[in-house]
């Protein structure tokens, strides 16, 4: 009996024990303050979405914020928004957002003001990264005093392969008649380019299409979270993970553009006076891209009035800052900005960047989403202007 009456005591000991524990791992700072990375940045958050998975952002030389949502899944009501007080708006209106409109928004991936009154919206025609929608894929932009379309420029057919799909672009008035457009062709499966458009007559040409510098770097094996990201379907089968030309950038004199593939770590920039020369052969442009070296893999890229280039980093949860002597430094490094993907600098003196958790998404986790609501835009004070269009 003597060894049954034991086991009481032993469970109150036991029990004591693991009372005790808690408050001397409390009272003992050195065990509970243990070391920890660093934040980089002062980050804001200005507006938590809980709908559908945002990718682009841009803020209006009024600080007006507008937003996209690509119709990759999720449910999306609208494709493109204003953001107003503490809601999301359909921009320019519901209709025209309507999946079934004829005349409506397919799928857009980018939201560009222009810094001259207009914004521009950037129609993919590809939901679900499907092959783009022949006559549909298109650049639409809209006056920010009326709020109305202003032009329409669907993409001529010998620039949009079945395998594009347009991304992000840049603006520059100085050159043309009514200036020119920048678009990257970030692919994932043919070959990526950056597409230059003239506004007044709707041409267009495909440069740099299948160049090493728009492509997918086949060596690049992104870990984000610390786990590697590759294709994982719901059935087991994986493959690579592989985007073509990406984030965008152009200089604050208009004379470079610079670009990434998404697949990559490099950063690379290409004299704009020869992407718009027809004579300019692709092998002669190809000649002229430089490698700047390495700056982290990218989602977006932005550009602001003093020479600097940002860079997202979405292995890091971070966003880079090269400046004008070729240096690199952290600007962000949070673990709240899950996949930082496209940047806006707006008239405040703030960077501006959606994270969207795009590496969670079911496809890259074997059907399963492991997306945690909300997303956010959030904006870090960099003190800065944008880089300007004329």
């Amino acid at each position: 009996m003597q060894a049954q009456s034991s086991f009481p005591r032993f469970s109150h000991l036991a029990a004591a024990l693991a009372l005790a524990a808690p408050l001397a791992l409390a009272a003992n700072p050195a065990v509970t303050m243990l070391p920890a990375e660093r934040n980089v940045g002062k980050l804001e958050q200005v507006f938590a979405f809980r709908g559908a998975m945002p990718t682009g952002v841009t803020v209006t030389e009024t600080g007006r914020i507008f937003v996209n949502f690509p119709r990759w899944g999720d449910d999306v009501p609208f494709t493109v928004g204003e953001i107003r007080g503490n809601q999301v708006v359909p921009y320019p209106d519901a209709a025209i957002n309507r999946a079934d409109n004829p005349q409506g928004f397919l799928s857009v991936q980018s939201v560009v003001a222009d810094g001259q009154g207009k914004v521009w919206i950037l129609d993919t025609a590809a939901p679900g990264f499907s092959a783009p929608i022949p006559g549909r894929a298109r650049l639409v932009a809209v006056d920010l005093t009326t709020n109305r379309i202003v032009k329409s420029i669907v993409f001529p057919s010998e620039v949009i392969l079945p395998s594009t799909y347009v991304n992000d672009m840049r603006f520059d008035f100085r050159t043309g008649q009514a200036g020119t457009i920048y678009v990257t062709d970030s692919s994932v499966s043919g070959p990526g380019a950056i597409i230059v458009v003239d506004i007044a007559s709707g041409r267009a040409m495909r440069r740099l299409s299948g160049d090493v510098s728009t492509s997918v770097d086949k060596s690049f094996v992104p870990v984000v979270e610390g786990k590697t990201m590759m294709n994982r379907a719901a059935d087991g089968k994986t493959s690579p993970f592989g985007v073509a030309s990406d984030g965008i950038a152009l200089s604050a004199d208009g004379n470079t553009l610079y670009f990434s593939p998404l697949s990559s770590r490099h950063l690379y920039a290409v004299p704009t006076p020869l992407l718009r020369d027809p004579a300019a052969t692709d092998a002669r442009i190809a000649s002229a891209v430089k490698d700047l070296g390495e700056k982290g893999a990218s989602d977006g890229l932005e550009a602001d009035a003093d020479g600097a280039v940002y860079a997202t980093d979405y292995e890091h949860n971070g966003v880079r800052k090269r400046l004008p002597d070729g240096r690199w430094e952290t600007i962000v490094h949070d673990p709240r900005a899950l996949w930082p993907d496209t940047m806006s600098i707006g008239p405040d003196g703030y960077l501006y960047f959606t994270a969207n958790q795009l590496h969670r998404m079911p496809g890259f986790n074997g059907g399963k989403d492991l997306r945690s609501k909300p997303y956010s835009l959030f904006r870090v004070k960099i003190d800065a202007k944008p880089a300007p269009t004329r």
